[in-house]
């Protein structure tokens, strides 16, 4: 067999087949002397394996290679099955590997927009629409804006909401003034009227006194004031007197029976003391002398009032004495209606009519020339001790019930209709009307122990004073109508001055100019 000269390939690398018999066997071989039919070779391949070595080329032409546009252009394995949206389909995923799009960019969490989140017009971005937003804008920048705004608005009328509200609202927002404020700023600084005119009432008491054994009875009258400054109380069985101008105290009496009420004249010369037995004393202060008893009443005297020359005093057994002081038969009327112990008496300051108040919840409002009542009103559901006139009204009657009643009623004793009313809420003990106010003054018992001071037509309260520790019993008007006294089952005795005068003129020394609170002892 002749030799023949290799063949050299004109492509690629030369392949070499190994047989089963370890013989190696070059292409040039298999091509030279293996018979082809119809341009196929008939050796059997079946027993060769191809290995191809590309470690050394087997020509002294290069290999070729590929473009570098077809390079780039195939998907590598790291870019397949990556998850870059939510779902795609097949033929999606087709189309991303036939036609590549500029990877995006892919961070590990979300992080949101800090700018306008508080507004629904300004609120952060979702990942669906900023991958959307880094997409070619079609449309120009106006009609992208009037179609977010109205998609806005839709959403915002959807929720109820505004637009030009925060959605993290945890308050309203505060009103915005409707002036300008340069007309603020240059306002001169003037108080209101209502705060110029308001006046302050004290809420502590000026002075002090001790007032050590009095008795605790609500249907008892125990203090009083004159007109020529001097305070009387009685304790127990003896009646001092407190001068209030020069602070001195005196014993004026003691008697065999326990004092029941005390009562100063017009004057402010004498003193009525009604005692336990029933019987009425008249006392000269000045002189310290008795100028003469009355009897007549079978039981204590719990209240006295003067009129002129006329002393009227009611007794426990119901009945009201009249009493003319300057003759010797000093009885000259009787008043028989109620029913229970008479605890309260107030002539009108023209003495044509006297009102009387019991502890059978009554209150009778007498005329001075009758001993039959000419009006009879039961009101009020407890024993009525406060009795008092207007001071600037005299028609005006104020009356004032006990625990289990607790109103203020005002009457007409002209009409005898009642006029109004004041629930108070405590035990009304004693009314006192003001001389410089249109007001009226209240001490209560159970279970405040105040003073409540009230307007009136408004009848509106004005003030509360915490007074005592235990209830108010009495409670006594200075001469010039601006302090009041007050004494109660504590055993004090308090000045407070609750109408102070607007006016401050000089006048007497003695009503209780101190500003501090002094403790005094009457005995």
């Amino acid at each position: 067999m002749s030799t023949k000269s290799p063949v050299t390939p004109r492509y690629g690398p030369a392949f070499s087949l190994t047989s089963p018999n370890s013989h190696t066997y070059t292409k040039d071989f298999i091509s030279t002397n293996c018979s082809t039919k119809n341009g196929l070779s008939d050796y059997d391949y079946s027993s060769f394996s191809i290995k191809s070595d590309f470690s050394k080329p087997k020509s002294l032409f290069k290999s070729p290679k590929k473009p570098q546009s077809v390079i780039d252009s195939t998907p590598s394995i790291l870019q397949l099955n990556v998850v870059t949206n939510d779902w795609s389909s097949k033929t999606n995923i087709a189309n991303n590997q036939l036609s590549p799009k500029k990877k995006k960019a892919v961070t590990d969490r979300f992080i949101p927009k800090v700018v306008g989140v508080t507004k629904l017009d300004e609120r952060p971005e979702s990942r669906d629409t900023a991958e959307k937003d880094t997409e070619p804008k079609k449309a120009s920048n106006s009609a992208r804006e009037t179609i977010r705004s109205s998609h806005d608005k839709e959403i915002a009328d959807a929720c109820g909401i505004s637009l030009s509200h925060r959605i993290l609202e945890f308050q309203p927002a505060p009103p915005s003034r409707t002036h300008d404020l340069r007309s603020v700023y240059n306002r001169p600084v003037r108080p209101a009227v209502a705060a110029v005119n308001r006046r302050k009432v004290p809420t502590c008491p000026e002075r002090v006194l001790d007032a050590p054994g009095i008795l605790d009875d609500y249907y008892l009258n125990l203090l009083d004031w004159s007109c020529g400054n001097q305070v009387a109380v009685a304790l127990e069985k003896s009646v001092y007197v407190w001068n209030a101008e020069t602070g001195s105290v005196g014993e004026l009496l003691e008697s065999r029976d326990y004092i029941s009420s005390v009562k100063w004249s017009a004057d402010g010369a004498y003193l009525s003391v009604g005692l336990g037995s029933g019987e009425v004393q008249i006392w000269d202060v000045e002189e310290q002398t008795k100028l003469r008893s009355m009897f007549g009443q079978q039981s204590r005297v719990g209240v006295t009032c003067w009129d002129r020359h006329i002393l009227s005093s009611g007794s426990r057994d119901g009945h009201i004495f009249n009493h003319d002081v300057r003759i010797a038969q000093h009885k000259v009327s009787e008043m028989n209606h109620h029913q229970g112990e008479v605890c309260g008496l107030d002539w009108r300051s023209d003495s044509s009519q006297l009102a009387s108040g019991g502890n059978d919840n009554t209150v009778c409002i007498w005329d001075a020339r009758s001993t039959v009542p000419k009006f009879t009103k039961t009101n009020h559901k407890a024993a009525v001790k406060a009795v008092a006139w207007c001071p600037w009204q005299m028609n005006l009657l104020a009356t004032g019930g006990g625990t289990y009643d607790k109103y203020i009623h005002f009457w007409n004793s002209t009409t005898g209709a009642r006029v109004n009313s004041i629930d108070t809420g405590s035990q009304v003990t004693s009314i006192k009307w003001s001389q410089h106010y249109k007001e009226l003054v209240s001490t209560h018992g159970f279970p405040n122990n105040n003073l409540s001071i009230w307007s009136y037509p408004s009848c509106t309260k004005i003030v509360d004073v915490v007074a005592h520790d235990s209830r108010v019993l009495h409670a006594t008007l200075s001469p010039d109508g601006q302090t009041l006294a007050t004494c109660a089952s504590d055993e004090n005795l308090k000045f407070w001055k609750i109408f102070e005068s607007a006016k401050k003129t000089v006048g007497k020394e003695g009503v209780i100019q101190s500003k501090e609170i002094s403790t005094v002892g009457i005995r």
